[in-house]
C-alpha cells in the first residue's frame, strides 16, 4: 500500500459536554469560516494527500451522517430535475479538494476512544494509520510527521504542543509588589497531547478489550510501559475547541489568516 493511502480515524463520537450549554450542533459540526470543523481537520490531512478517513460515530451520529449524506448538495452548485421515478441533480464547478473516501462506522453510543479504534480495525487497511480528534485545528507537517514515525519503528507516535494561556496574563513581582514582568498569554511550560497520532496496525492489540479501554489513561499508558510511543514536537500554531468562545476565537483567527490552512 501507498503511503498516501494510509486512512486517517478522526474521533467524532463523544457528547461535546462543554460545548452542548451553548450550541445544538455537534462540536465538530460547528462552523468556523462557513465549513464544520471537522472539515477543516480533514482538509489538513487532504492537504498532505492522505484522503482516506473513518469516522467512529457514537452521540449524535445521525448529525454526522446527515452532513456527508448532503455533503455535494451543500457545498456545490446544481440542477435538480424532478417530477421524475427518481430526481436527477448534476453538479457544476470542481470541488475545492480531492477525492475523499469518508467511512462512517457506528461504534457506540458512550464507548471509550481506544474501543471505538478497535471497532473500525476492519477499516483500516495497510500498516498503519493516523488518529486525530475532531476539534482540534494545527499548521503541522504531516509529512515530517510521519517520517519520523517512520524513523524511530516504534507502535506510537504523539504530537505535542505547548499551549498558550489564552485567558490570562502572568505577572512576576517583588515581596514589596514591584512588577518586574507581565506577560499576555503566556506559553505553559509543558508539552500536551495535541492529537495528530500516528500508530501502527500492531498498536490495536492494546486496543481490544470490550467498549471499557480508555485511549489516553489505558491503551496508551500501556504502550508507554512497553516502550513504544514516542513523542514528535510540533511548535507551530495549535488549537482545541472545548467551548463556544473557544469556536469565536478561532472564526476570528480564519478571518486574519488561518495559520492552520495548508491547502
Amino acid at each position: 500500500m501507498s503511503e498516501a493511502n494510509i486512512p486517517v480515524v478522526i474521533f467524532c463520537g463523544g457528547e461535546g459536554t462543554r460545548m452542548r450549554s451553548g450550541t445544538l450542533t455537534k462540536k465538530e459540526l460547528v462552523e468556523i469560516g462557513g465549513r464544520p470543523m471537522i472539515w477543516h481537520v480533514m482538509r489538513i490531512f487532504s492537504s498532505y494527500s492522505f484522503n482516506n478517513f473513518v469516522l467512529p460515530l457514537g452521540y449524535e451520529a445521525q448529525q454526522i451522517k446527515q452532513y456527508f449524506l448532503n455533503y455535494e448538495a451543500m457545498s456545490r452548485d446544481f440542477t435538480v430535475r424532478v417530477g421524475l421515478r427518481e430526481n436527477e441533480i448534476a453538479y457544476h464547478g470542481e470541488e475545492s479538494h480531492p477525492e475523499w473516501e469518508v467511512s462512517l462506522v457506528d461504534t457506540g453510543l458512550r464507548t471509550n476512544k481506544a474501543s471505538r479504534v478497535a471497532r473500525v480495525a476492519d477499516y483500516l487497511t495497510g500498516d498503519r494509520f493516523f488518529l486525530t480528534y475532531g476539534d482540534g485545528l494545527c499548521d503541522i507537517n504531516i509529512h515530517q510527521l510521519l517520517a519520523f514515525h517512520l524513523k524511530h519503528g516504534r507502535l506510537a507516535t504523539l504530537t505535542a504542543v505547548q499551549p498558550t494561556h489564552y485567558q490570562y496574563g502572568t505577572v512576576e513581582a517583588n515581596e514589596s509588589g514591584l512588577v518586574s514582568s507581565f506577560e499576555q498569554y503566556p506559553a505553559l511550560p509543558y508539552w500536551i497531547n495535541g492529537g495528530f497520532m500516528l500508530f501502527e496496525k500492531d498498536a490495536l492489540s492494546y486496543m481490544r478489550n470490550g467498549q471499557e479501554v480508555p485511549l489516553e489513561t489505558g491503551a496508551m499508558q500501556k504502550m508507554i510501559a512497553d516502550g513504544q510511543v514516542m513523542m514528535y514536537r510540533h511548535s507551530g500554531f495549535w488549537r482545541s475547541m472545548d467551548t463556544i468562545k473557544d469556536a469565536i476565537d478561532l472564526e476570528r483567527i480564519w478571518q486574519d489568516g488561518a495559520p492552520w490552512k495548508v491547502w
